[in-house]
């Protein structure tokens, strides 16, 4: 029979401090592997695990069947219900692109208004948030970013944007999985019956409404400066405001995993509704370039950014943007080459020299080769790898994790007689772009949204892109009503049953709760989704192949990712049941009243490091409630602070900066964008870190339920 464990929070000369510095050491691999050595996200968990295992079993005297056995339980939760609930997702999303509704939806809501401004709080702000209501994980970067290329901005200003617009939805991402996972990481640390998904989500839509509030001011300030705050608040405030009320609303008394597909169509239907009796008082120019583009034999002038004439209609050569930079064009030929069937030796939009590394479409080709298909493979053959290291699919980039692009399904988001830049229709593919999806739109930025524009979608077609996000919301608020939620809850739809073999007792000598396993496989989230899927598919007509053959390339694709979370909460639950954690909380909890001000800080590094809010929580959720306890603070307001502060870090995250650079072509230059967000990133921790030490206090506590 396995060895019962009772946690000890001082194993090391009866010290906590110095108990402490083991109790690190995984974080602090985990941190230094990511954050310094760049490496791989699965690897750097995988080795970070074996670290915490080390620990509990040398340091803590944790036996090693109990060590193995807690690891063995959290891989489990990692992927039930966590990834459960992101892989089904992310199918629903890619049948939308497989069918071709995902840029029937993008068409929709680019044709909204034609200032860029506007565009890019529906795009990057609603759109954005939807898609991260979906899939999480990197995705709404990796898809909005493009879509802001094609609609012409320059690549560092769009990949700026994507990256700060993903901030707000991030804690109820990939429906609320972040929330999900501190509920359960957090329920057996201390004894506190509020410490559920439903409260703490209702708590963390009482702290991040109010970044929405801000997000869309800033991104026309990024966009536009003063100019656009002055010209497009009215847009920005809307958008804000209804996005913030339908997050608290619905994460407090609607459904905690549907708060961002509510907010995300609200405040889009909002601005919408503005736009039919109020318009900006101008609508300036602000696209990458302006030249002359040859596409299929014709010729097509672009506006530069500030109205400039770039110089010669057939070159481009000598011109200038509104900041007097010389553009050259962004993702073709140089417009002031001597070579402009080459394009060798180009610059982006921002000046940037890009010979040898973004021309290139990041797979080896140079875009002035056109048999080439201008990213290291023939446009006829998907299979072909392009730059990344899936042989079969022909992605490239990187996914949230830090791994793989494959745009979650290959969004098609290119030619749609072609193909070219966008998703095979049957398999869901991602095919090598010579126009968008590979690198920065072909010489000046506008070429693609120009072409794709002149598509116009019947009204039955709309209606059905925007089904599947209708079906989701039918299905999960059936489900959310209380004697159905109740039912669902009970056998033989929802089991508990306690971890075979493992026995983990607390300080007190009380069992911990955590080593009971709750396999609720018809009412979780990932279930709710595949029946959201079958009806998705009927309703886009997918056939039964194309669905399937989509659902196996979202595991293929995801596959790092998958061992990544596995990997994270592994490690998460090897630390708490062995009382690593406890001594962390602990040792913490001597900075007293102050920890409240920290714990956003202390979320937002979990994030910054990790590039997921999830993984953060699953980290430091139980270290927050345990500090909080220790300290006299409320553990529901800390949990909370630690997935509100850490949405923040998303946009610094090296994987997501990863993500924002290889979309725009720029791979390799993640310091440009990153100093682009960074200030961001700090005002708005600050904004929390302030609100949640107020929460702390008299003057907001009335704010924690």
């Amino acid at each position: 029979m396995v060895d019962q464990f009772r946690i000890v929070t001082d194993p090391v000369a009866d010290s906590i401090a110095i108990s402490a510095i083991f109790a690190a050491l995984p974080l602090l691999t985990l941190f230094v592997l990511l954050g310094a050595l760049r490496m791989r996200a699965w690897l750097a968990g995988v080795i970070s695990l074996a670290v915490a295992l080390a620990v509990a079993i040398v340091v803590y005297a944790m036996p090693v069947g109990q060590a193995l056995l807690s690891a063995t339980e959290g891989a489990a939760f990692g992927f039930f219900p966590i990834l459960w609930i992101v892989l089904n997702a992310i199918w629903v999303y890619n049948l939308t692109v497989v069918s071709g509704h995902f840029d029937v939806l993008r068409r929709s809501m680019a044709r909204v208004s034609p200032d860029m401004r506007i565009q890019a709080i529906i795009v990057a702000f609603c759109f954005g948030a939807l898609l991260e209501a979906l899939a999480g994980f990197g995705t709404p970067v990796a898809v909005t970013v493009v879509m802001l290329m094609a609609l012409g901005f320059p690549p560092i200003r769009a990949a700026a944007v994507a990256l700060i617009a993903n901030t707000a939805p991030v804690a109820f991402g990939a429906l609320a999985t972040p929330i999900t996972t501190l509920g359960t990481v957090t329920s057996g640390a201390v004894d506190d019956p509020r410490l559920n998904a439903d409260t703490l989500g209702a708590m963390v839509g009482r702290q991040t409404p109010f970044l929405a509030l801000i997000v869309p001011l800033i991104l026309v300030a990024v966009i536009d400066g003063r100019r656009g705050i002055r010209q497009t608040w009215p847009a920005a405030t809307v958008a804000g405001v209804v996005f913030a009320i339908a997050q608290f609303l619905a994460s407090n008394y609607v459904s905690v995993p549907l708060t961002d597909i509510i907010a995300s169509l609200a405040a889009a239907a909002a601005v919408v509704l503005l736009l039919r009796i109020w318009q900006p008082a101008e609508t300036p120019p602000l696209h990458a370039g302006e030249g002359e583009l040859v596409t299929a034999g014709t010729r097509r002038r672009l506006t530069g950014r500030g109205g400039a004439d770039l110089g010669e209609p057939d070159t481009g050569r000598g011109g200038a943007d509104s900041d007097g930079n010389t553009l050259t064009g962004r993702g073709g030929a140089d417009l002031g080459d001597d070579d402009p069937d080459t394009g060798r030796g180009g610059a982006d939009g921002d000046g940037d020299d890009l010979t040898g590394n973004t021309l290139t479409g990041r797979g080896g080709a140079d875009l002035g080769e056109p048999d080439t298909g201008r990213g290291g493979a023939d446009l006829g053959e998907p299979s072909t790898e392009p730059g990344g290291d899936d042989p079969d699919t022909g992605r490239g980039g990187a996914d949230g994790e830090g791994d793989t692009l494959t745009g979650r399904g290959g969004s098609d988001l290119g030619d749609p007689d072609t193909g070219r830049g966008g998703a095979d229709a049957q398999a869901g593919r991602h095919r090598v772009d010579d126009d968008a999806t590979a690198g920065a739109p072909r010489s000046g930025g506008n070429a693609y949204a120009a072409r794709q524009d002149d598509q116009r979608d019947s009204p039955a077609e709309i209606a059905r892109a925007y089904a599947p996000y209708l079906i989701i919301i039918a299905i999960f608020s059936i489900a959310s009503l209380g004697p159905i939620k109740a039912a669902l809850a009970k056998e033989p739809w929802t089991v508990v049953f306690a971890w075979p073999g493992l026995h983990v007792t607390g300080a007190s000598g009380k069992p911990l709760s955590s080593v009971n396993f709750t396999f609720g496989w018809l009412p979780a989230a990932g279930t709710l989704m595949i029946l959201a899927g079958i009806l998705t598919a009927i309703v886009l007509r997918v056939s039964v192949g194309s669905a399937v053959r989509a659902y196996r390339d979202t595991y293929w694709t995801l596959r790092h990712a998958i061992v990544t979370v596995m990997a994270v909460l592994a490690l998460a639950y090897v630390m708490n049941q062995s009382g690593q954690t406890n001594t962390l909380g602990e040792f913490l909890a001597a900075a007293g009243g102050f920890f409240v001000f920290l714990s956003s800080i202390l979320g937002w590094i979990g994030v910054a490091v990790t590039g997921s809010d999830t993984s953060a929580n699953a980290l430091f959720g139980a270290l927050q409630v345990q500090t909080a306890t220790k300290a006299g603070l409320d553990p529901v307001l800390l949990a909370a602070a630690n997935s509100s502060g850490g949405v923040l870090g998303k946009m610094i995250s090296p994987q997501n900066l990863a993500i924002a650079a290889a979309a725009v072509g720029m791979s390799g230059k993640e310091g440009d964008i990153f100093r682009r967000v960074v200030g961001w990133s700090l005002v708005l921790l600050l904004v929390m870190c302030v609100l949640v030490t107020l929460q702390g206090t008299p003057v907001l506590d009335w704010m924690v339920p």
